[in-house]
């Protein structure tokens, strides 16, 4: 409440873009949590949520006064029009402290108390297992282990506590393995098909321009063994190969042909997170702009790539789902593996699995390829005030990606766009503690 200056703003007009008429003064309220608006000619208030709030921008002055303008992570914005600029800074100065916490204790989540006696805090805890998840695909079995060697994970601290490798896997293999491998993600499964083939995943080798791991092959010959019905696997590096190419100057890169047999090795370039990041802010500029030529609206959509970069992901999938229906065992990865390899899994798995078309299946779905596994949500997200090179909307544009799937075949799903929206809206609201931290181990850290 110290960062409040001022609670309670008097005759401040918010700005209706779609309509010419003359927007009716109202009264504007700052609490601990949210920015609100209330308009009492026509009965209506507008929360906004500070953990909403993407960036807050002093406008020019003009005649009718002080405009501020609040663009929403969710892609809502408003503009308040003060009468006094003093108010006007008051608030811009308290909306940019507090949308922009500095410690994850700070936000809303760990405040937030339900009235509904029907949500219990422990409720979230009890949703998902990742064991039961396996048992639901048949594991562990013949070929199949789990195991809890990263149970105090030492082994990888982005990882889940429970990991599923190969049954015939040594521990000196996967310890072996995982030191070869950026932040010791070492392969595991994500997903088995009813015909034997697997989705796994990992991070890319530290291979540099020569370096070879006996380990790391002797895992991935592993892998392709747990497949007996077909001799080769693949193995999907999500990167344009240019850029796993300059990853080997930093001494990590690509898996070497040479070294691994039976194994073929595919590229399919979708963008790293600046360029990602770069594409959604020119989206939002060109669905902002005034100009209502439909011919602008298009090259501005063109021009951001924000569509071709979704539909690079939805293409990685389809090649992935493909290849596993086809009985090909496929292991993806990308740099670290938590960003296009979650995506990539996450939508391959969605194709082939109508369970994680259901409502309860999807939200199973993002706990193991993207919470259990890893994906930087705080960092991504921008929860925290950070280095700003790391927010990326790669979370958004797998919710973009299943909406056009989705509007594709409606019918395989059972939910519809209302859910991936209230889903999207609360990855930012930090209402629920469910996507704070980088990984399980934060998470837990964090309570």
């Amino acid at each position: 409440m110290e960062i409040i200056k001022k609670p309670k703003v008097e005759k401040v007009r918010m700005l209706e873009r779609f309509t010419a008429a003359e927007p009716a003064p109202g009264t504007l309220y700052l609490t601990a949590t949210h920015l609100i608006f209330v308009d009492p000619r026509n009965k209506k208030e507008t929360w906004i949520s500070h953990m909403h709030v993407g960036s807050v921008e002093k406008l020019p002055l003009t005649p009718g006064g002080s405009p501020l303008l609040v663009r929403c992570k969710n892609f809502r914005s408003a503009t308040f029009v003060f009468q006094r600029e003093p108010d006007c800074h008051d608030i811009f100065t308290s909306l940019q402290q507090l949308s922009q916490p500095v410690e994850l204790e700070d936000l809303y989540c760990f405040h937030f108390t339900p009235r509904s006696t029907e949500l219990r805090q422990p409720d979230g805890w009890d949703t998902y297992d990742l064991s039961d998840e396996f048992r639901r695909m048949g594991v562990p079995n013949d070929v199949w282990a789990l195991t809890d060697m990263n149970a105090a994970y030492e082994v990888c601290d982005t990882y889940p506590s429970l990991l599923c490798v190969p049954a015939a896997a040594s521990t000196a293999v996967l310890l072996g393995c995982s030191r070869f491998r950026s932040k010791g993600r070492l392969p595991v499964l994500s997903y088995l098909h009813s015909n034997q083939a697997s989705i796994c995943r990992c991070s890319q080798p530290l291979s540099g321009f020569k370096a070879r791991c006996l380990e790391d092959e002797q895992m991935l010959e592993l892998l392709r063994g747990t497949n007996p019905s077909e001799k080769l696997m693949y193995v999907v590096d999500t990167r344009p190969k240019i850029n796993a190419m300059a990853n080997r100057a930093s001494g990590k890169g690509y898996e070497n042909e040479n070294f691994y047999q039976n194994i073929k090795f595919y590229f399919f370039g979708i963008e790293n997170i600046h360029v990602m990041r770069n594409s959604l802010n020119k989206l939002v500029e060109t669905c902002e702009s005034k100009t209502s030529a439909m011919s602008t609206f298009l090259s501005g959509l063109e021009s951001s790539g924000w569509l071709r970069h979704v539909r690079s992901t939805l293409e990685a999938a389809q090649f992935v789902a493909a290849s596993v229906e086809q009985g090909v065992t496929v292991l993806v990865h990308c740099s670290d593996g938590w960003d296009r390899t979650s995506q990539t899994c996450a939508l391959a798995e969605l194709l082939l699995d109508p369970y994680y078309r259901t409502i309860h299946g999807f939200q199973a779905l993002i706990e193991k390829c993207w919470l259990a596994h890893g994906h930087k949500f705080t960092d991504r997200c921008g929860f925290i005030q950070q280095d700003p090179k790391e927010i990326s909307p790669i979370f958004t544009q797998f919710i973009d990606a299943v909406w056009q799937l989705s509007q594709l075949q409606p019918q395989a799903f059972q939910f519809n766009e209302r859910y991936l929206l209230t889903l999207h809206d609360h990855v930012f609201s930090c209402q629920f503690g469910t996507f704070i931290g980088n990984c399980h181990k934060d998470r837990q850290d964090l309570r």
